[in-house]
């Protein structure tokens, strides 16, 4: 085989790739594309082993997550991109171990914070609500 050939290949199989992008092993998920055992999902792609997700992309080990972007063995979160071992984060991107934080960036083993600000946990939950309200976040649906 010539460098050619294997660079011909190789560009045919992506494009085959990229029109068919199957699921494999995924469960009553819909609308979703290139999952790999995804259970109960929507709108996904390119997700492995997440559950109860929605219009999630390029994440792994995510449930009941809405709209995340490349995050990591996550729960609940919504709209954030890049977050890690992370639970009740909203619009947030790139935190690790982190839980119950609104619009935060780079934070590591942190909670109740906004903006990366700490809040008690009581000032947390009002001012997130109201956020939430002004904002339109659309909230997760409850199993």
């Amino acid at each position: 085989m010539t460098s050619d050939e294997f660079t011909e290949e190789l560009a045919r199989l992506r494009a085959n790739y990229e029109s068919e992008r199957p699921n494999t092993g995924c469960v009553e998920s819909t609308s979703c594309t290139a999952c790999i055992d995804c259970v109960f999902c929507e709108d996904c792609d390119r997700c492995d082993r997440c559950t109860f997700c929605v219009a999630s992309t390029d994440s792994r080990y995510l449930t009941h997550c809405r709209a995340c972007d490349g995050c990591a063995g996550s729960a609940y979160c919504r709209e954030c991109s890049g977050c890690t071992d992370c639970n009740y984060l909203v619009r947030s991107v790139n935190c690790v171990q982190c839980d119950y934080c609104f619009g935060c960036v780079g934070l590591e083993k942190k909670d109740f914070h906004i903006l990366n600000k700490k809040y008690s946990r009581g000032d947390y939950f009002r001012l997130v609500a109201k956020l939430e309200k002004d904002l339109a976040i659309q909230p997760l649906a409850r199993p």
